[in-house]
């Protein structure tokens, strides 16, 4: 059974991995704000414990096991952030730390029955997938607004940012998953975007948030 502190090594890891699957040592020490000496003694400890595959000033790679243990972790927090949204009824924005604490709760019985009270969500309250029992993700791919076009009718899908900050302004803008967004113009000088949707009839976002949502598109 891995430590809280392993626990969020693996998380860290299971979400920079790039689509080699592989992690830069300095970027992990960024992530988690500790010592380089301090994420090479981690690491070492992840590779004795079978998590992770680790060669000297070689980029870390997590193995089969240690992709599971991340996404169970993964899978206890989005699933504890859904709870408190859909029974408790929580903000999207106030239940990240929450569930950063839940998250480390060793008790599968909880967390099935859990996810049994929810009928069994397939994403979290920002629209990233919850892992299965068995530690597997079914991705969707969405695209991000930012790449869409004039004209077309699209639904906020998920999110690529759920910090407080971001979703605090979402809520001042009345954006929510599910929301149809309907794209009037683009401002060519920076990209800006104006879209309506229900209550809006022209808001303009920039470039930095349409980035961060992410649609589907329902009609061109």
């Amino acid at each position: 059974m891995a430590s809280q502190t392993e626990e969020n090594y693996l998380k860290s890891l299971f979400n920079l991995a790039n689509e080699a699957g592989e992690v830069n040592i300095s970027e992990l020490a960024q992530q988690m704000q500790v010592s380089m000496p301090t994420v090479n003694s981690m690491v070492k400890t992840l590779q004795k414990n079978g998590w992770l595959i680790y060669e000297k000033y070689k980029p870390v790679t997590l193995t089969i096991e240690g992709k599971k243990v991340a996404a169970l972790i993964i899978r206890k927090h989005r699933l504890t952030e859904m709870f408190l949204v859909n029974k408790m009824d929580f903000g999207w924005e106030e239940v990240h730390e929450i569930a950063e604490q839940v998250e480390h709760i060793h008790a599968p019985k909880f967390f099935e029955r859990m996810d049994e009270m929810m009928g069994h969500p397939t994403v979290d309250p920002h629209g990233s997938p919850i892992p299965d029992k068995m530690g597997r993700i079914q991705e969707v791919n969405y695209l991000a607004l930012s790449k869409c076009k004039t004209g077309q009718l699209v639904v906020l899908s998920a999110l690529t940012n759920s910090s407080t900050e971001f979703l605090e302004f979402l809520n001042s803008r009345d954006l929510g998953l599910g929301k149809e967004l309907k794209i009037i113009s683009r401002e060519s000088y920076d990209q800006s975007m104006v879209v309506k949707y229900e209550g809006h009839p022209s808001e303009t976002l920039s470039e930095k948030v349409s980035e961060r949502l992410l649609v589907r598109i329902i009609s061109e």
